[in-house]
């Protein structure tokens, strides 16, 4: 399917067969005229195109079973290609960026990205001649692609199979609860969360997650101690609160799955999620601007959520609301990608804060040292205004009629 690319300006699928249940094969990058101009975008500048999560997303939209991304640049554009897919870096057998892995050798490296389907990325030999082809002419195809301002004639794969063994590997760990019992409302439950666990040790070098998710541990901690102190100085919540740390989030939502598959409260019971996960740094887009967040999700289940939060916002913490990764068509998929998205799918309305992703994500660079403490503190209060209002409020916050 060429690029995999959609858009009224250039469509690879337009014309092509049905994909529902097959295996799609497509390009690295996009359209470009091979002096660093990209068609789509008409400038220097790739659109969002160029990721593979926006081709996964649309070829899991359309029902492929699977997606193999042909990346055919030099070893330093594949390395920095493999950067841009989250490698899960506790299997470092899977690391794109591992020095041993050339990109002249004929490996076949095995990601599932959070577009919820199963994508290969390979290097530029070895899909080359899954094309029937060679490195030389899939340069060729991105000029004439360029040139005609569609896809030129298509490349046909040759059959190939692949193996994707299984591991399996018995884990123990933790999550950490804590309650604080309403009064009226009490059987009605709020979960603040965010998750404890990082990525561990590597090679011998400790990776902390100061930001991802120390920030959000410590938020948790902070709201907890406040709606605490409220609670013995009379003024307790009407509704529940759940304090909840989970673990093996970057394991795959692991701890936040076992919950909601054995919650400690009834789900029907459970009125929101309110997730923070990496609020303590400011990333590329920000920088120099006021004080911002991030928020996902808030709208996909409850627009009533959605428009609670935006008051709590204008009326106590002033913060400037991004709703950037909110779009379900961006390619980060950040809705899927954190501990609130085992909550939404079990119906229950959720809220996801972030500030971003930033240079450190997953690297041992994560440390303290880079944390905004007064910008973490500010964005903290926006979710302790939320839950307050959630908490307190005559009514839970109603559902949509129609699921996104």
């Amino acid at each position: 399917m060429g690029y995999g690319i959609e858009t009224e300006a250039y469509n690879d699928y337009a014309g092509q067969p049905d994909v529902r249940g097959r295996d799609v094969v497509v390009l690295q990058g996009e359209p470009n005229n091979g002096l660093g101009r990209y068609l789509l975008s008409g400038t220097k500048q790739e659109s969002e195109w160029s990721s593979p999560f926006r081709k996964a997303a649309l070829a899991r939209t359309k029902g492929a079973r699977s997606l193999t991304v042909v990346s055919y640049a030099t070893p330093k554009d594949f390395r920095k290609l493999a950067e841009s897919v989250p490698i899960d870096l506790t299997e470092p057998a899977y690391s794109l960026t591992t020095p041993v892995l050339q990109p002249d050798e004929p490996e076949l490296l095995v990601q599932t990205p959070p577009a919820y389907i199963t994508t290969l990325i390979t290097n530029g030999p070895l899909g080359a001649a899954l094309l029937g082809t060679t490195v030389q002419a899939l340069w060729r195809y991105d000029t004439e692609s360029y040139r005609l301002k569609r896809p030129p004639a298509r490349l046909q794969p040759v059959a190939f199979t692949v193996e994707m063994p299984e591991k399996r590997q018995d884990l123990t760990s933790s999550n950490v609860l804590g309650f604080l019992e309403g009064t009226d409302k009490k059987d009605e439950v709020l979960v603040i969360s965010a998750h404890y666990d990082h990525v561990g040790v590597q090679h011998d070098t400790i990776y902390n997650g100061a930001d991802d998710d120390g920030s959000g541990t410590v938020a948790v901690l902070a709201l907890a101690r406040a709606f605490t102190a409220a609670k013995a100085a009379g003024q307790g919540p009407r509704r529940s609160i759940l304090f909840l740390l989970n673990s093996g989030e970057e394991k795959g939502l692991l701890g936040s799955e076992y919950y909601t598959g054995h919650p400690v409260f009834p789900l029907r019971s459970t009125i929101a999620d309110l997730n923070v996960d990496m609020i303590g740094r400011t990333d590329k887009a920000h920088l120099g601007k006021p004080n911002y967040l991030y928020l996902i999700g808030a709208d996909r289940l409850s627009t009533e959520l959605h428009q609670l939060s935006e008051t709590a916002n204008a009326e106590h913490a002033h913060l400037r609301l991004d709703y950037h990764y909110n779009d379900p068509k961006d390619p980060e998929q950040l809705y899927y990608r954190s501990d609130h998205y085992n909550f939404a799918r079990h119906g229950i309305p959720i809220i996801f804060y972030t500030s971003g992703l930033h240079a450190d994500y997953h690297k041992a660079t994560d440390d303290v040292d880079k944390i905004e403490f007064g910008k973490l503190t500010e964005r903290t209060k926006l979710v302790f205004f939320t839950a307050w209002e959630l908490v307190n409020r005559e009514n839970r916050p109603a559902l949509n009629t129609a699921k996104p």
